[in-house]
């Protein structure tokens, strides 16, 4: 059986969506890693959504969490996870740590533009 098929995607079984996110290459992890765009930076950019960064200001859209603002810290490909730097849980020890948000329950606020490949990606249409 194969590794991964771009095919289950499309498939309505539970057990097969989790397969293909689990088992995803990275070029369609980035592709999952995307988050949709503010109404005043859709217009700018004439997109609805882009891919995430580290340094860019998001807000929570769901959860308990949800209307939280913060940077970015983090990216986990790994567990296709986002990190903002205002999320946090306290553990039984009393210590803080970061809470993994899914990519579709944020909001980018403000986009980080420090790489120049990522400007010339949001001018093109």
């Amino acid at each position: 059986m194969k590794e991964w098929s771009a095919k289950w995607k499309s498939s309505a079984q539970p057990r097969k969506q989790r397969k293909y996110r689990a088992k995803a290459p990275l070029h369609a992890r980035q592709k999952m890693m995307k988050s949709h765009l503010s109404k005043s930076l859709r217009k700018e950019y004439d997109k609805r959504s882009i891919g995430l960064r580290k340094g860019d200001e998001v807000i929570v859209m769901r959860g308990k969490h949800k209307k939280t603002a913060g940077k970015i810290t983090d990216v986990d490909m790994k567990n296709l996870k986002v990190y903002v730097d205002n999320v946090k849980a306290k553990k039984v020890s009393g210590q803080e740590v970061q809470i993994g948000i899914d990519p579709s329950n944020i909001m980018i606020t403000k986009a980080s533009l420090d790489d120049k490949k990522r400007i010339k990606a949001l001018k093109r249409k």
